[in-house]
């Protein structure tokens, strides 16, 4: 059977290339064509579209690309049409996905919502047009169930694609990263924009504890010179494609808001999360963000398990304290500890969410 899967970010294409992975063992004949990256290309799709040209983050980000977005949005019609999919499979990316869950449905295609937009925080009138145009939601956070069935939309949760990912990592020999010194980790983003807001003040604060090893990891889809333009003569690594390495092997962690908070709490490591944005944007995103926390851990939790910073709480000597106090507070890394270990099995809900996701996926083909 033939499969159209649309993601736009970095953490689409992880998910996106689990999923490819579990479609295949599903169905030996898949013929999978996807706008993503390059894992879900590795994994034995297509690609279309790489998500490095898509990610555009923030509102004024967003006006300031729209003749990109139309066009991609004209041109993705397009391909979808000749492909025929047997079952169009779209991965978080809202903005654009939405829109063509949409239009897909008036084609008569059937429609897969794989990893929910995040409705539950804004738009929540969006909730309108996924149950007119997706045929199944497959949902992979807890409370995700809940909040559709009070807008009278089944759903299925398939628990979190994140822990099979570090189950197998941590089956994984470590590979150094560095001789010597303690690790810190730096993990800037994945897009141009952020991490010009967001490394050069993580280097500022990194650099008032010379006993430790600071390491930026490096983005896939970015340039080494990105990240030597902020990075200089600091005595900083630039470490590459692997990041759950290099989070295993560290004391504590700087990490952008995003999936890379969970991935970090996943594997046990105390973090400080970090945001910072256009101000329009970030004005704008406080008015109309209805949820209290940035991190998917604190919202997963339901209350403060990682403290966050964001735009002027993000700055040298603020991200200093709280690295010090991540480091050096034993208390505070036993009570992390026992956090995390609670968001585990919040998200665990037996078996693969990749294998679940991938038969839910199939049978939605076979009935087209």
């Amino acid at each position: 059977m033939r499969y159209y899967i649309i993601s736009g970010e970095a953490s689409g294409d992880l998910h996106g290339a689990n999923l490819i992975r579990a479609l295949r063992q599903k169905d030996t004949d898949a013929d999978i064509r996807a706008w993503g990256g390059d894992l879900m290309e590795a994994a034995g799709a297509t690609l279309v579209r790489h998500y490095r040209d898509l990610a555009f983050m923030g509102f004024v980000e967003v006006l300031r690309h729209l003749g990109t977005i139309l066009r991609n949005l004209k041109f993705c019609k397009q391909d979808i049409q000749s492909f025929h999919p047997d079952v169009l499979v779209l991965i978080d990316y809202p903005g654009f996905n939405l829109r063509i869950a949409s239009w897909a449905k008036q084609q008569g295609l059937r429609v897969v919502y794989y990893i929910s937009p995040q409705v539950w925080a804004w738009k929540e009138g969006r909730v309108k047009t996924i149950r007119q145009s997706v045929d199944q939601m497959l949902v992979i956070l807890p409370f995700e169930k809940a909040f559709y069935a009070k807008h009278d939309f089944e759903v299925r949760y398939v628990g979190h694609p994140l822990l099979e990912r570090i189950r197998e990592e941590e089956q994984k020999p470590l590979r150094t990263v560095a001789a010597g010194k303690p690790l810190v980790a730096l993990l800037p983003g994945s897009r141009a924009m952020e991490i010009g807001r967001k490394l050069p003040v993580m280097l500022q604060a990194a650099r008032h504890f010379p006993d430790y090893q600071l390491v930026v990891a490096g983005a896939p889809a970015q340039p080494d010179a990105l990240y030597e333009q902020y990075i200089g003569d600091a005595p900083v690594l630039l470490f590459r494609n692997d990041t759950y390495n290099l989070l295993r092997q560290s004391q504590a962690a700087l990490v952008t808001s995003g999936t890379a908070t969970l991935e970090t709490a996943l594997l046990g490591v105390p973090q400080v999360v970090c945001y910072s944005g256009n101000p329009l944007s970030v004005w704008l995103a406080r008015r109309l963000v209805k949820v209290p926390f940035i991190s998917l851990v604190n919202l997963i939790m339901g209350r403060e398990v990682v403290r966050e910073l964001i735009q002027d709480d993000l700055n040298e000597a603020t991200l200093c304290s709280e690295l010090h106090s991540l480091l050096d507070d034993k208390a505070r890394r036993s009570q992390i500890a026992k956090d995390y270990q609670a968001l585990w099995a919040l998200l665990e809900d037996g078996g693969s969410a990749s294998e679940k996701a991938a038969e839910a996926i199939v049978m939605q083909a076979q009935h087209r």
